[in-house]
């Protein structure tokens, strides 16, 4: 039976559907639980947290990363399916902290100072959340000043930064310097992304990596984890 309900919340994913009146990517489903749904009745029904994020939602997920870099998936593909697992782990949360799974880490993210597009930006936050980790969203258009602060005082292991524009890809630079001025640096890893940014980029301000979408940023953090 949970093997079952697994394998239908990771189906769900694929869909993009969230509840019971989404539709999905094909209308097979429809009018059927979706992963919030089935997530709840998998709780209910005692099946392990790290089985529902690990074979359905991850893996769920991998099927939508490998389609969307094939270009079978676009963008509101995957934002669909982002925050259907978004509401999962939601659900998890308490069912996480009252079995003391510990956290793979504090992960912050915002949107630069001068930007203010976000969809990039809550994708990963919601991967990343869905991967394992403590996830803090500082929001977009978010000055220098404030990321430093929160790094100071939360002391996040990661640090994503976000920019679309070429006219404020920059400011990720300006982040770095501050932290470096604060001596923060050493104790946060930063990663970059955007439309805007590169490889190039990234090693020309000092960033620690580059992501080029949220399955590379889950992936960064995971060899971080595992000590590459």
């Amino acid at each position: 039976m949970s093997k079952e309900i697994v394998a239908s919340i990771k189906e769900n994913v694929i869909q993009g559907r969230k509840t019971k009146d989404d539709i999905g990517i094909d209308d097979s489903l429809a009018g059927t639980p979706g992963v919030v749904e089935l997530t709840e009745q998998a709780v209910k029904g005692d099946v392990s947290p790290q089985m529902i994020i690990t074979e359905g939602l991850t893996a769920g997920m991998q099927v939508v990363g490998e389609k969307f870099s094939t270009k079978e998936y676009f963008i509101p593909d995957m934002l669909a399916s982002a925050e259907a697992v978004g509401a999962a782990m939601d659900i998890l949360k308490p069912v996480l902290e009252a079995a003391s799974v510990e956290s793979k880490g504090r992960f912050a993210i915002a949107t630069v100072k001068g930007d203010i597009h976000d969809i990039g930006k809550n994708i990963v936050a919601i991967l990343v959340k869905g991967a394992g980790y403590e996830v803090h969203d500082l929001g977009i258009d978010v000055p220098t000043e404030k990321v430093v602060e929160f790094v100071r005082d939360e002391k996040p292991q990661y640090l994503g930064l976000s920019a679309l524009l070429t006219t404020t890809m920059t400011e990720m630079g300006v982040v770095i310097t501050a932290l470096e001025e604060n001596k923060l640096r050493g104790g946060v890893k930063v990663l970059i992304g955007g439309a805007a940014v590169s490889q190039e980029f990234a090693k020309e301000i000092g960033a620690d990596a580059y992501c080029v979408d949220a399955f590379q940023a889950v992936k960064v953090l995971d060899g971080y984890q595992q000590g590459d």
